[in-house]
């Protein structure tokens, strides 16, 4: 039920640091030249609108998070965070969703029919009591939020065989909290994590303090080169290093004369077939004097800020720039198409990316 599903949440990434947009590799990530640092908790509560009522628990978390993850504490880095949360929340630790019960069913009849399953009987089973003592269509009938949609699954997935017929052990709530972070990602990265933790790390995310705080993790909690803050947003939407492996694409686009999709997927990590940007690659290897074996080995660092210190990528912006006699980018907007069922118009990572930042902009301008 994800608002925008990073592309590939369940990649290793072994580079894990406390760090600011400007992309310092700094474990304590110092502040960049003329910036001040600032008092977090007080900056959230002078930028957040005066409508929003747990101010003071969003001040709180938030400074403990940057606390907890050795972050900068600035202006740029509070702004971001909170121009995060404004675009998927507007400020709600567990917001409703339009029309949530209908997305849940609907949800339910496709895993039935995939199943070959019919539709009656698990209509019938969903009415029997569940462990609130209501059955599972009331409160599907009447959910409003991922939180307790997702607490649904899990009972209706832990009570009912018809639960594991369906949905075996995989709850199909993939993102919560303010942020909308990836339940995955959090589950991944939940080493550190400053609070006690008394049920599970799922259930934790739909709170505002884990939503914060992984959703802050996910923003700004990995290093990266970029010279602004909207690519960060744009990885934010479509996964770690989505716009610095986009003009990379486009780079392997240039010198190959192969037409390539900008989407930041520089390797299938699902399969060992090689994918478009692969082969395109592939056709550059004796120019590279590269096997297709080292090719791979290399691509397959595209996860981490390592992959730019490769031969592979440096050869490549060297080809494409020795072809179009002009310096290339090294950070693009990924050209994604969000999918999920609660988006209703055509939205692509670049308009996410791009309304957030003007989120973040506004944040610091006021004063």
């Amino acid at each position: 039920m994800a608002t925008a599903v990073p592309r590939r949440i369940s990649m290793t990434v072994t580079l894990l640091a406390g760090l600011i947009l400007a992309g310092c590799s700094s474990k304590t990530a110092p502040l960049k030249e003329g910036e001040k640092p600032v008092d977090v908790a007080a900056m959230v509560r002078q930028k957040m609108p005066a409508s929003v009522k747990d101010r003071d628990d969003w001040a709180q978390a938030i400074a403990r998070t940057f606390a907890s993850q050795k972050l900068a504490p600035t202006e740029e880095n509070v702004c971001s965070v909170l121009a995060i949360a404004q675009q998927e929340s507007n400020y709600q630790a567990d917001p409703a969703v339009p029309g949530l019960s209908k997305i849940a069913w609907q949800e339910i009849d496709r895993r039935a029919q995939k199943a070959h399953v019919p539709l009656f009987l698990v209509h019938t089973a969903l009415k029997i009591p569940s462990p609130n003592g209501k059955s599972y269509s009331e409160r599907l009938d009447t959910v409003k939020t991922e939180r307790q949609l997702s607490a649904i699954f899990d009972d209706f997935i832990g009570m009912v065989p018809m639960g594991q017929t369906l949905f075996g052990s995989l709850n199909p709530v993939r993102t919560g909290g303010p942020m909308q972070v990836s339940i995955a990602f959090a589950q991944a990265h939940a080493q550190g994590y400053p609070w006690k933790i008394d049920g599970t790390v799922r259930q934790e995310v739909f709170t505002l303090r884990g939503g914060l705080w992984f959703g802050t993790y996910h923003l700004l909690n990995y290093p990266a080169s970029y010279t602004a803050p909207i690519y960060r947003f744009a990885d934010f939407n479509a996964g770690w290093y989505a716009s610095r492996n986009a003009a990379f694409q486009n780079a392997v686009s240039k010198a190959s004369g192969v037409k390539l999709a900008l989407d930041g997927d520089v390797i299938r990590y699902d399969s060992d077939e090689p994918g478009s940007t692969e082969l395109a690659v592939r056709q550059l290897a004796p120019r590279l004097s590269m096997s297709n074996d080292e090719i791979r080995a290399q691509l397959r660092k595209g996860d981490s800020q390592a992959f730019e210190q490769t031969a592979l990528y440096r050869n490549v912006y060297q080809l494409a720039e020795a072809k179009t006699g002009k310096a290339l980018p090294r950070e693009v907007l990924p050209g994604i198409q969000l999918e999920s069922p609660k988006i209703t118009r055509k939205l692509t990572t670049a308009w996410f990316a791009q309304r957030v930042d003007a989120r973040r902009a506004q944040c610091m301008a006021q004063k």
